[in-house]
């Protein structure tokens, strides 16, 4: 195998009941679009009580049912966000503090210094944000924030900048496979196929996703040249 080796997203999905939380950004294969996508799972109720509602410019997670929230704080927010010609992907409220420093002029990077994994022992789940950027021209970053060890101690930072290629994305997700505690996400970004059929790979990513821990998944082409967005949503709990 090689490291240049593309892998087919679907497929690693299929075969991992439980990835968690995951982004995947890149080119579609025909050259003309961004392509951006962000799923949710979960195992417990409080987790799996969750959908995704669009709104302009922004996707929001909202509770299925509101009388079952046990803690909101790790489960609702907004994953997606526009800023100008940016969008920005992520699996906690730490889109929020993108946002910001988008707005003030500055980096995505600073933004997550101020943040850390998040504090769900003996999870501490990673955060995992990504940034699509055609201002100038498209170029995109993935970024994990996780547990430098077992007691949640101290935090490591990793960011992974990227020159798009046609029919290329990476991958990234918050934990490597099921697990008690489970493992978190080591390693690069997979490197994956993006197709340039937005219907083909929305629909294959949602049914590869594992059928009990899946909740809702959100994917998004965005045309390089218009910047105009079409975008695919599929929530369980909504048919």
């Amino acid at each position: 195998m090689s490291i240049y080796d593309i892998n087919d997203p679907c497929a690693l999905l299929a075969g991992n009941t439980y990835p968690g939380r995951g982004i995947i950004i890149g080119k579609t294969a025909d050259g003309r679009n961004a392509a951006f996508a962000y799923f949710i799972m979960g195992r417990s109720e409080n987790s799996r009580n969750r959908v995704f509602v669009e709104k302009e410019n922004e996707l929001v997670i909202y509770p299925y049912d509101e009388s079952k929230v046990e803690d909101p704080s790790l489960i609702i927010y907004s994953p997606v966000k526009r800023v100008w010609n940016k969008w920005i992907v992520t699996n906690g409220d730490q889109t929020d503090t993108v946002e910001a420093a988008l707005l003030a002029g500055d980096s995505f990077e600073n933004a997550l210094e101020k943040r850390e994994f998040e504090p769900d022992a003996p999870n501490f789940t990673p955060r995992i944000s990504g940034l699509i950027d055609l201002e100038n021209k498209f170029r995109y970053k993935l970024s994990i924030l996780k547990s430098a060890d077992g007691q949640g101690s101290a935090c490591n930072r990793y960011t992974f900048s990227y020159e798009p290629l046609d029919g290329l994305g990476h991958f990234i997700h918050t934990y490597n496979s099921d697990g008690n505690p489970i493992p978190t996400f080591t390693g690069e970004p997979e490197r994956v196929a993006v197709p340039s059929d937005l219907d083909a790979f929305a629909d294959g990513l949602w049914n590869s996703l594992n059928a009990a821990n899946k909740i809702a998944l959100y994917v998004g082409f965005i045309d390089l040249k218009t910047l105009r967005v079409k975008t695919r949503l599929f929530n369980k709990h909504i048919g």
